[in-house]
Formats: structure tokens, C-alpha cells, sequence
């Protein structure tokens, strides 16, 4: 996990390099929830976030996949 501890993903990647298939309002109201990583503000019209926090958040949904939760 290392050589991407600091790696940013934008919001297509999110879909197209994580998988993730969100809308970009999902993701938002997630956000909001605390239910998933915060972005990080590149400049004015630009966010991205941090890979290894997205892909800790993809883990956690699949070990409760896994564990029936």
C-alpha cells in the first residue's frame, strides 16, 4: 500500500481505476455523511482523493460483504 500512500484520484477515477459506480452527488452525500473520504480541494474547480483512503473504504464494504453485515 505504500507506493500509493499519497496518490490522488479524481472523480472519473473513481469509477474507470477504483471501480467505484457512483455519481458524483452520491459520492457528495456520502461525504457528507462521514460515509466516505474526504476530497481534497487541488484548486477552485478541482478535487481528487487520496487512493489509499478509497481503497480502505472499498475493503471495509467487502469484508462486510463477506462477514453478512
Amino acid at each position: 500500500m505504500a507506493q500509493y500512500d499519497k496518490q490522488l484520484v479524481s472523480k472519473k477515477e473513481l469509477k474507470t481505476k477504483c471501480g467505484i459506480p457512483y455519481s458524483g452527488q452520491h459520492i457528495a452525500r456520502l461525504e457528507a455523511a462521514g460515509q466516505f473520504p474526504k476530497r481534497i480541494r487541488l484548486g477552485q474547480n478541482r478535487v481528487a482523493w487520496l487512493l489509499a483512503e478509497v481503497d480502505e473504504w472499498i475493503g471495509v464494504r467487502i469484508a462486510r460483504s463477506r462477514n453478512g453485515h
